[in-house]
């Protein structure tokens, strides 16, 4: 092992990596992961070796307020792990790659520049991609970087499905419906062939639920249609984020209760959606412990709102095979999978309890009509392989 790749997920408050062993193969070995957190409060780092061990690392200091100085103890981390290991190129999630952006990129003055132009598209979130990139150019500017955006996946959307119902003239700046949450849809559908053959090519939903989520039809391991749109904040009720909304309650907002911009895009980012709902947490874990009626109705609502798009789904792919649970909730919560099912009942989901408390891969009876699975997603993994091959491109291109 003389040669590394670096994947970030870099976010306003916290540093996401992977650190892959660069073979000749596409499909590289994960040789740690871990996060940086508590970005302008109290930094910690934690990381975890291929094997899922814990491994020492070093306190931080204070006065780390961004990526960019994350990054500076992260790469002096690398070098004391990996000592003598060759950097080769460093892969990034980024939220929104607009329009013209169906794959991954190598990162050029030209596309980031491009990329900037879309941060009114994610507020939240493409600035501190972006900054992630700046920070590896300013400390590593010999390696290459490569963009992998969670929009990608969902160019393949019909032109009805991309469609905002708004003046061709406003339409006409990019203003569609995109989608989101793409790496791990991609890696779903990469392992189904794998994990479940029968379905990989069939009608199928997956429900990426965490404390973002949303929903995306598969037609034949395509997107064909999801359950968020310009923004990340349509589709179903979130942790923070409130999923789809009368756009006359943002007028409300602006118009009768005088509230500033800044003060509506806090609240629908920052306070709306499970911790709107039930005032206590975003967590569904918390909520599922609790006894407060409050956070009972919030995990009545986003289950309702799953299983209200669920059928919505169904209805794009003229009926459903499969149904596919991923992300933090829907890997680790049999409850929530469970109400999900019996939701679903009428579209033909039985639902096997025990294979669903035991968190198994397939969690619906052998004579369900439409099968129910569980499979871990993994963005890294995802990012890795668009990385591994760009800079597999490059070599040949020189």
């Amino acid at each position: 092992m003389n040669e590394l790749a670096l994947v970030l997920n870099s976010g306003s408050s916290s540093l996401k990596f992977a650190v892959f062993q660069a073979a000749d193969a596409t499909d590289w070995p994960l040789a740690a992961r871990g996060n940086i957190d508590g970005l302008g409060s109290a930094p910690k780092m934690s990381v975890r070796d291929g094997d899922g061990s814990a491994v020492a690392t070093p306190k931080l200091p204070d006065g780390l307020r961004d990526a960019g100085a994350a990054l500076e103890h992260l790469f002096e981390w690398l070098s004391a792990n990996f000592a003598g290991v060759r950097l080769v190129g460093v892969g990034h999630r980024i939220v929104h790659g607009g329009p013209r952006h169906a794959g991954p990129v190598l990162v050029t003055p030209e596309v980031l520049a491009e990329l900037r132009r879309l941060v009114p598209f994610a507020p939240l979130h493409q600035p501190y991609n972006l900054a992630g990139i700046e920070a590896v150019a300013r400390h590593r500017p010999e390696v290459p970087q490569v963009a992998c955006f969670d929009t990608s996946f969902h160019r393949t959307l019909p032109a009805v499905a991309k469609l905002l119902p708004l003046p061709e003239d406003v339409r006409r700046g990019g203003v569609e419906r995109y989608g989101f949450h793409g790496l791990s849809y991609e890696y779903i559908a990469s392992v189904l062939p794998q994990i479940a053959p029968q379905i990989a090519h069939a009608r199928v939903i997956v429900a990426h639920l965490g404390n973002g989520a949303s929903l995306c039809a598969l037609r034949g391991g395509v997107s064909v249609e999801n359950t968020f749109s310009f923004t990340a904040l349509d589709g179903l009720c979130m942790g923070t984020r409130p999923g789809a909304i009368d756009p006359g309650v943002i007028l409300y907002l602006f118009q009768t209760l005088g509230k500033s911009a800044d003060e509506v895009e806090s609240l629908l980012y920052a306070k709306s959606g499970l911790l709107g709902i039930s005032g206590i947490s975003n967590d569904m874990r918390v909520l599922l412990g609790s006894r407060e009626p409050s956070a009972a109705l919030a995990v009545d609502y986003f289950v309702y709102r799953v299983a209200k798009e669920i059928g919505a789904l169904s209805a794009v792919l003229d009926g459903l095979d499969a149904l596919v649970f991923t992300a933090g909730i829907g890997e680790n919560s049999p409850v929530i999978r469970r109400r999900v099912c019996q939701a679903c009942a009428w579209l033909g989901v039985e639902l096997d309890e025990p294979a669903n408390d035991a968190n198994a891969s397939r969690i619906s009876r052998s004579s369900s009509r439409v099968s129910a699975w569980r499979i871990a997603t993994n963005e890294e993994s995802m990012i890795a392989r668009h990385t591994a091959r760009m800079l597999a491109a490059e070599v040949r291109r020189d």
